[in-house]
């Protein structure tokens, strides 16, 4: 339904920072969030940050709370995570997903890219 683009993935050191993009082909009616979720070897997948479309509503994970920022350009269908202080802890494939919901599930999630590796070195 709604075909995402991630990019912005990478090698950094601890302490680095990188800052994702997803940019969406359209926004379907009645889509309002985007969502970023991680996923590591062995590991659930794990909810990261959400926002509205609106800007309203911004959502993070404890884990990530005070390092991360995300944001949404509307007029190029993207959102942004922005990763400050990357520990080797956050080492995991990035997702983002579209939902109707203001959800950290999910399974409330409709769409979803393909996934950006994210590697943190010590």
């Amino acid at each position: 339904q709604v075909h995402l683009v991630e990019s912005g993935g990478g090698l950094v050191q601890a302490g680095g920072s990188l800052r994702l993009s997803c940019a969406a082909s359209a926004r379907t009616y009645g889509d309002y969030a985007m969502g970023w979720f991680r996923q590591a070897p062995g590991k659930e997948r794990e909810f990261v940050a959400r926002i509205r479309w609106s800007g309203r509503d911004v959502s993070y994970s404890d884990s990530v709370k005070g390092r991360f920022g995300i944001s949404r350009d509307n007029a190029k269908n993207t959102v942004y995570l922005q990763m400050n202080s990357l520990k080797p802890e956050d080492t995991s494939v990035y997702y983002c997903a579209t939902t109707l919901a203001l959800a950290t599930d999910p399974r409330y999630y409709r769409d979803w890219g393909q996934g950006t590796q994210v590697t943190v070195s010590s």
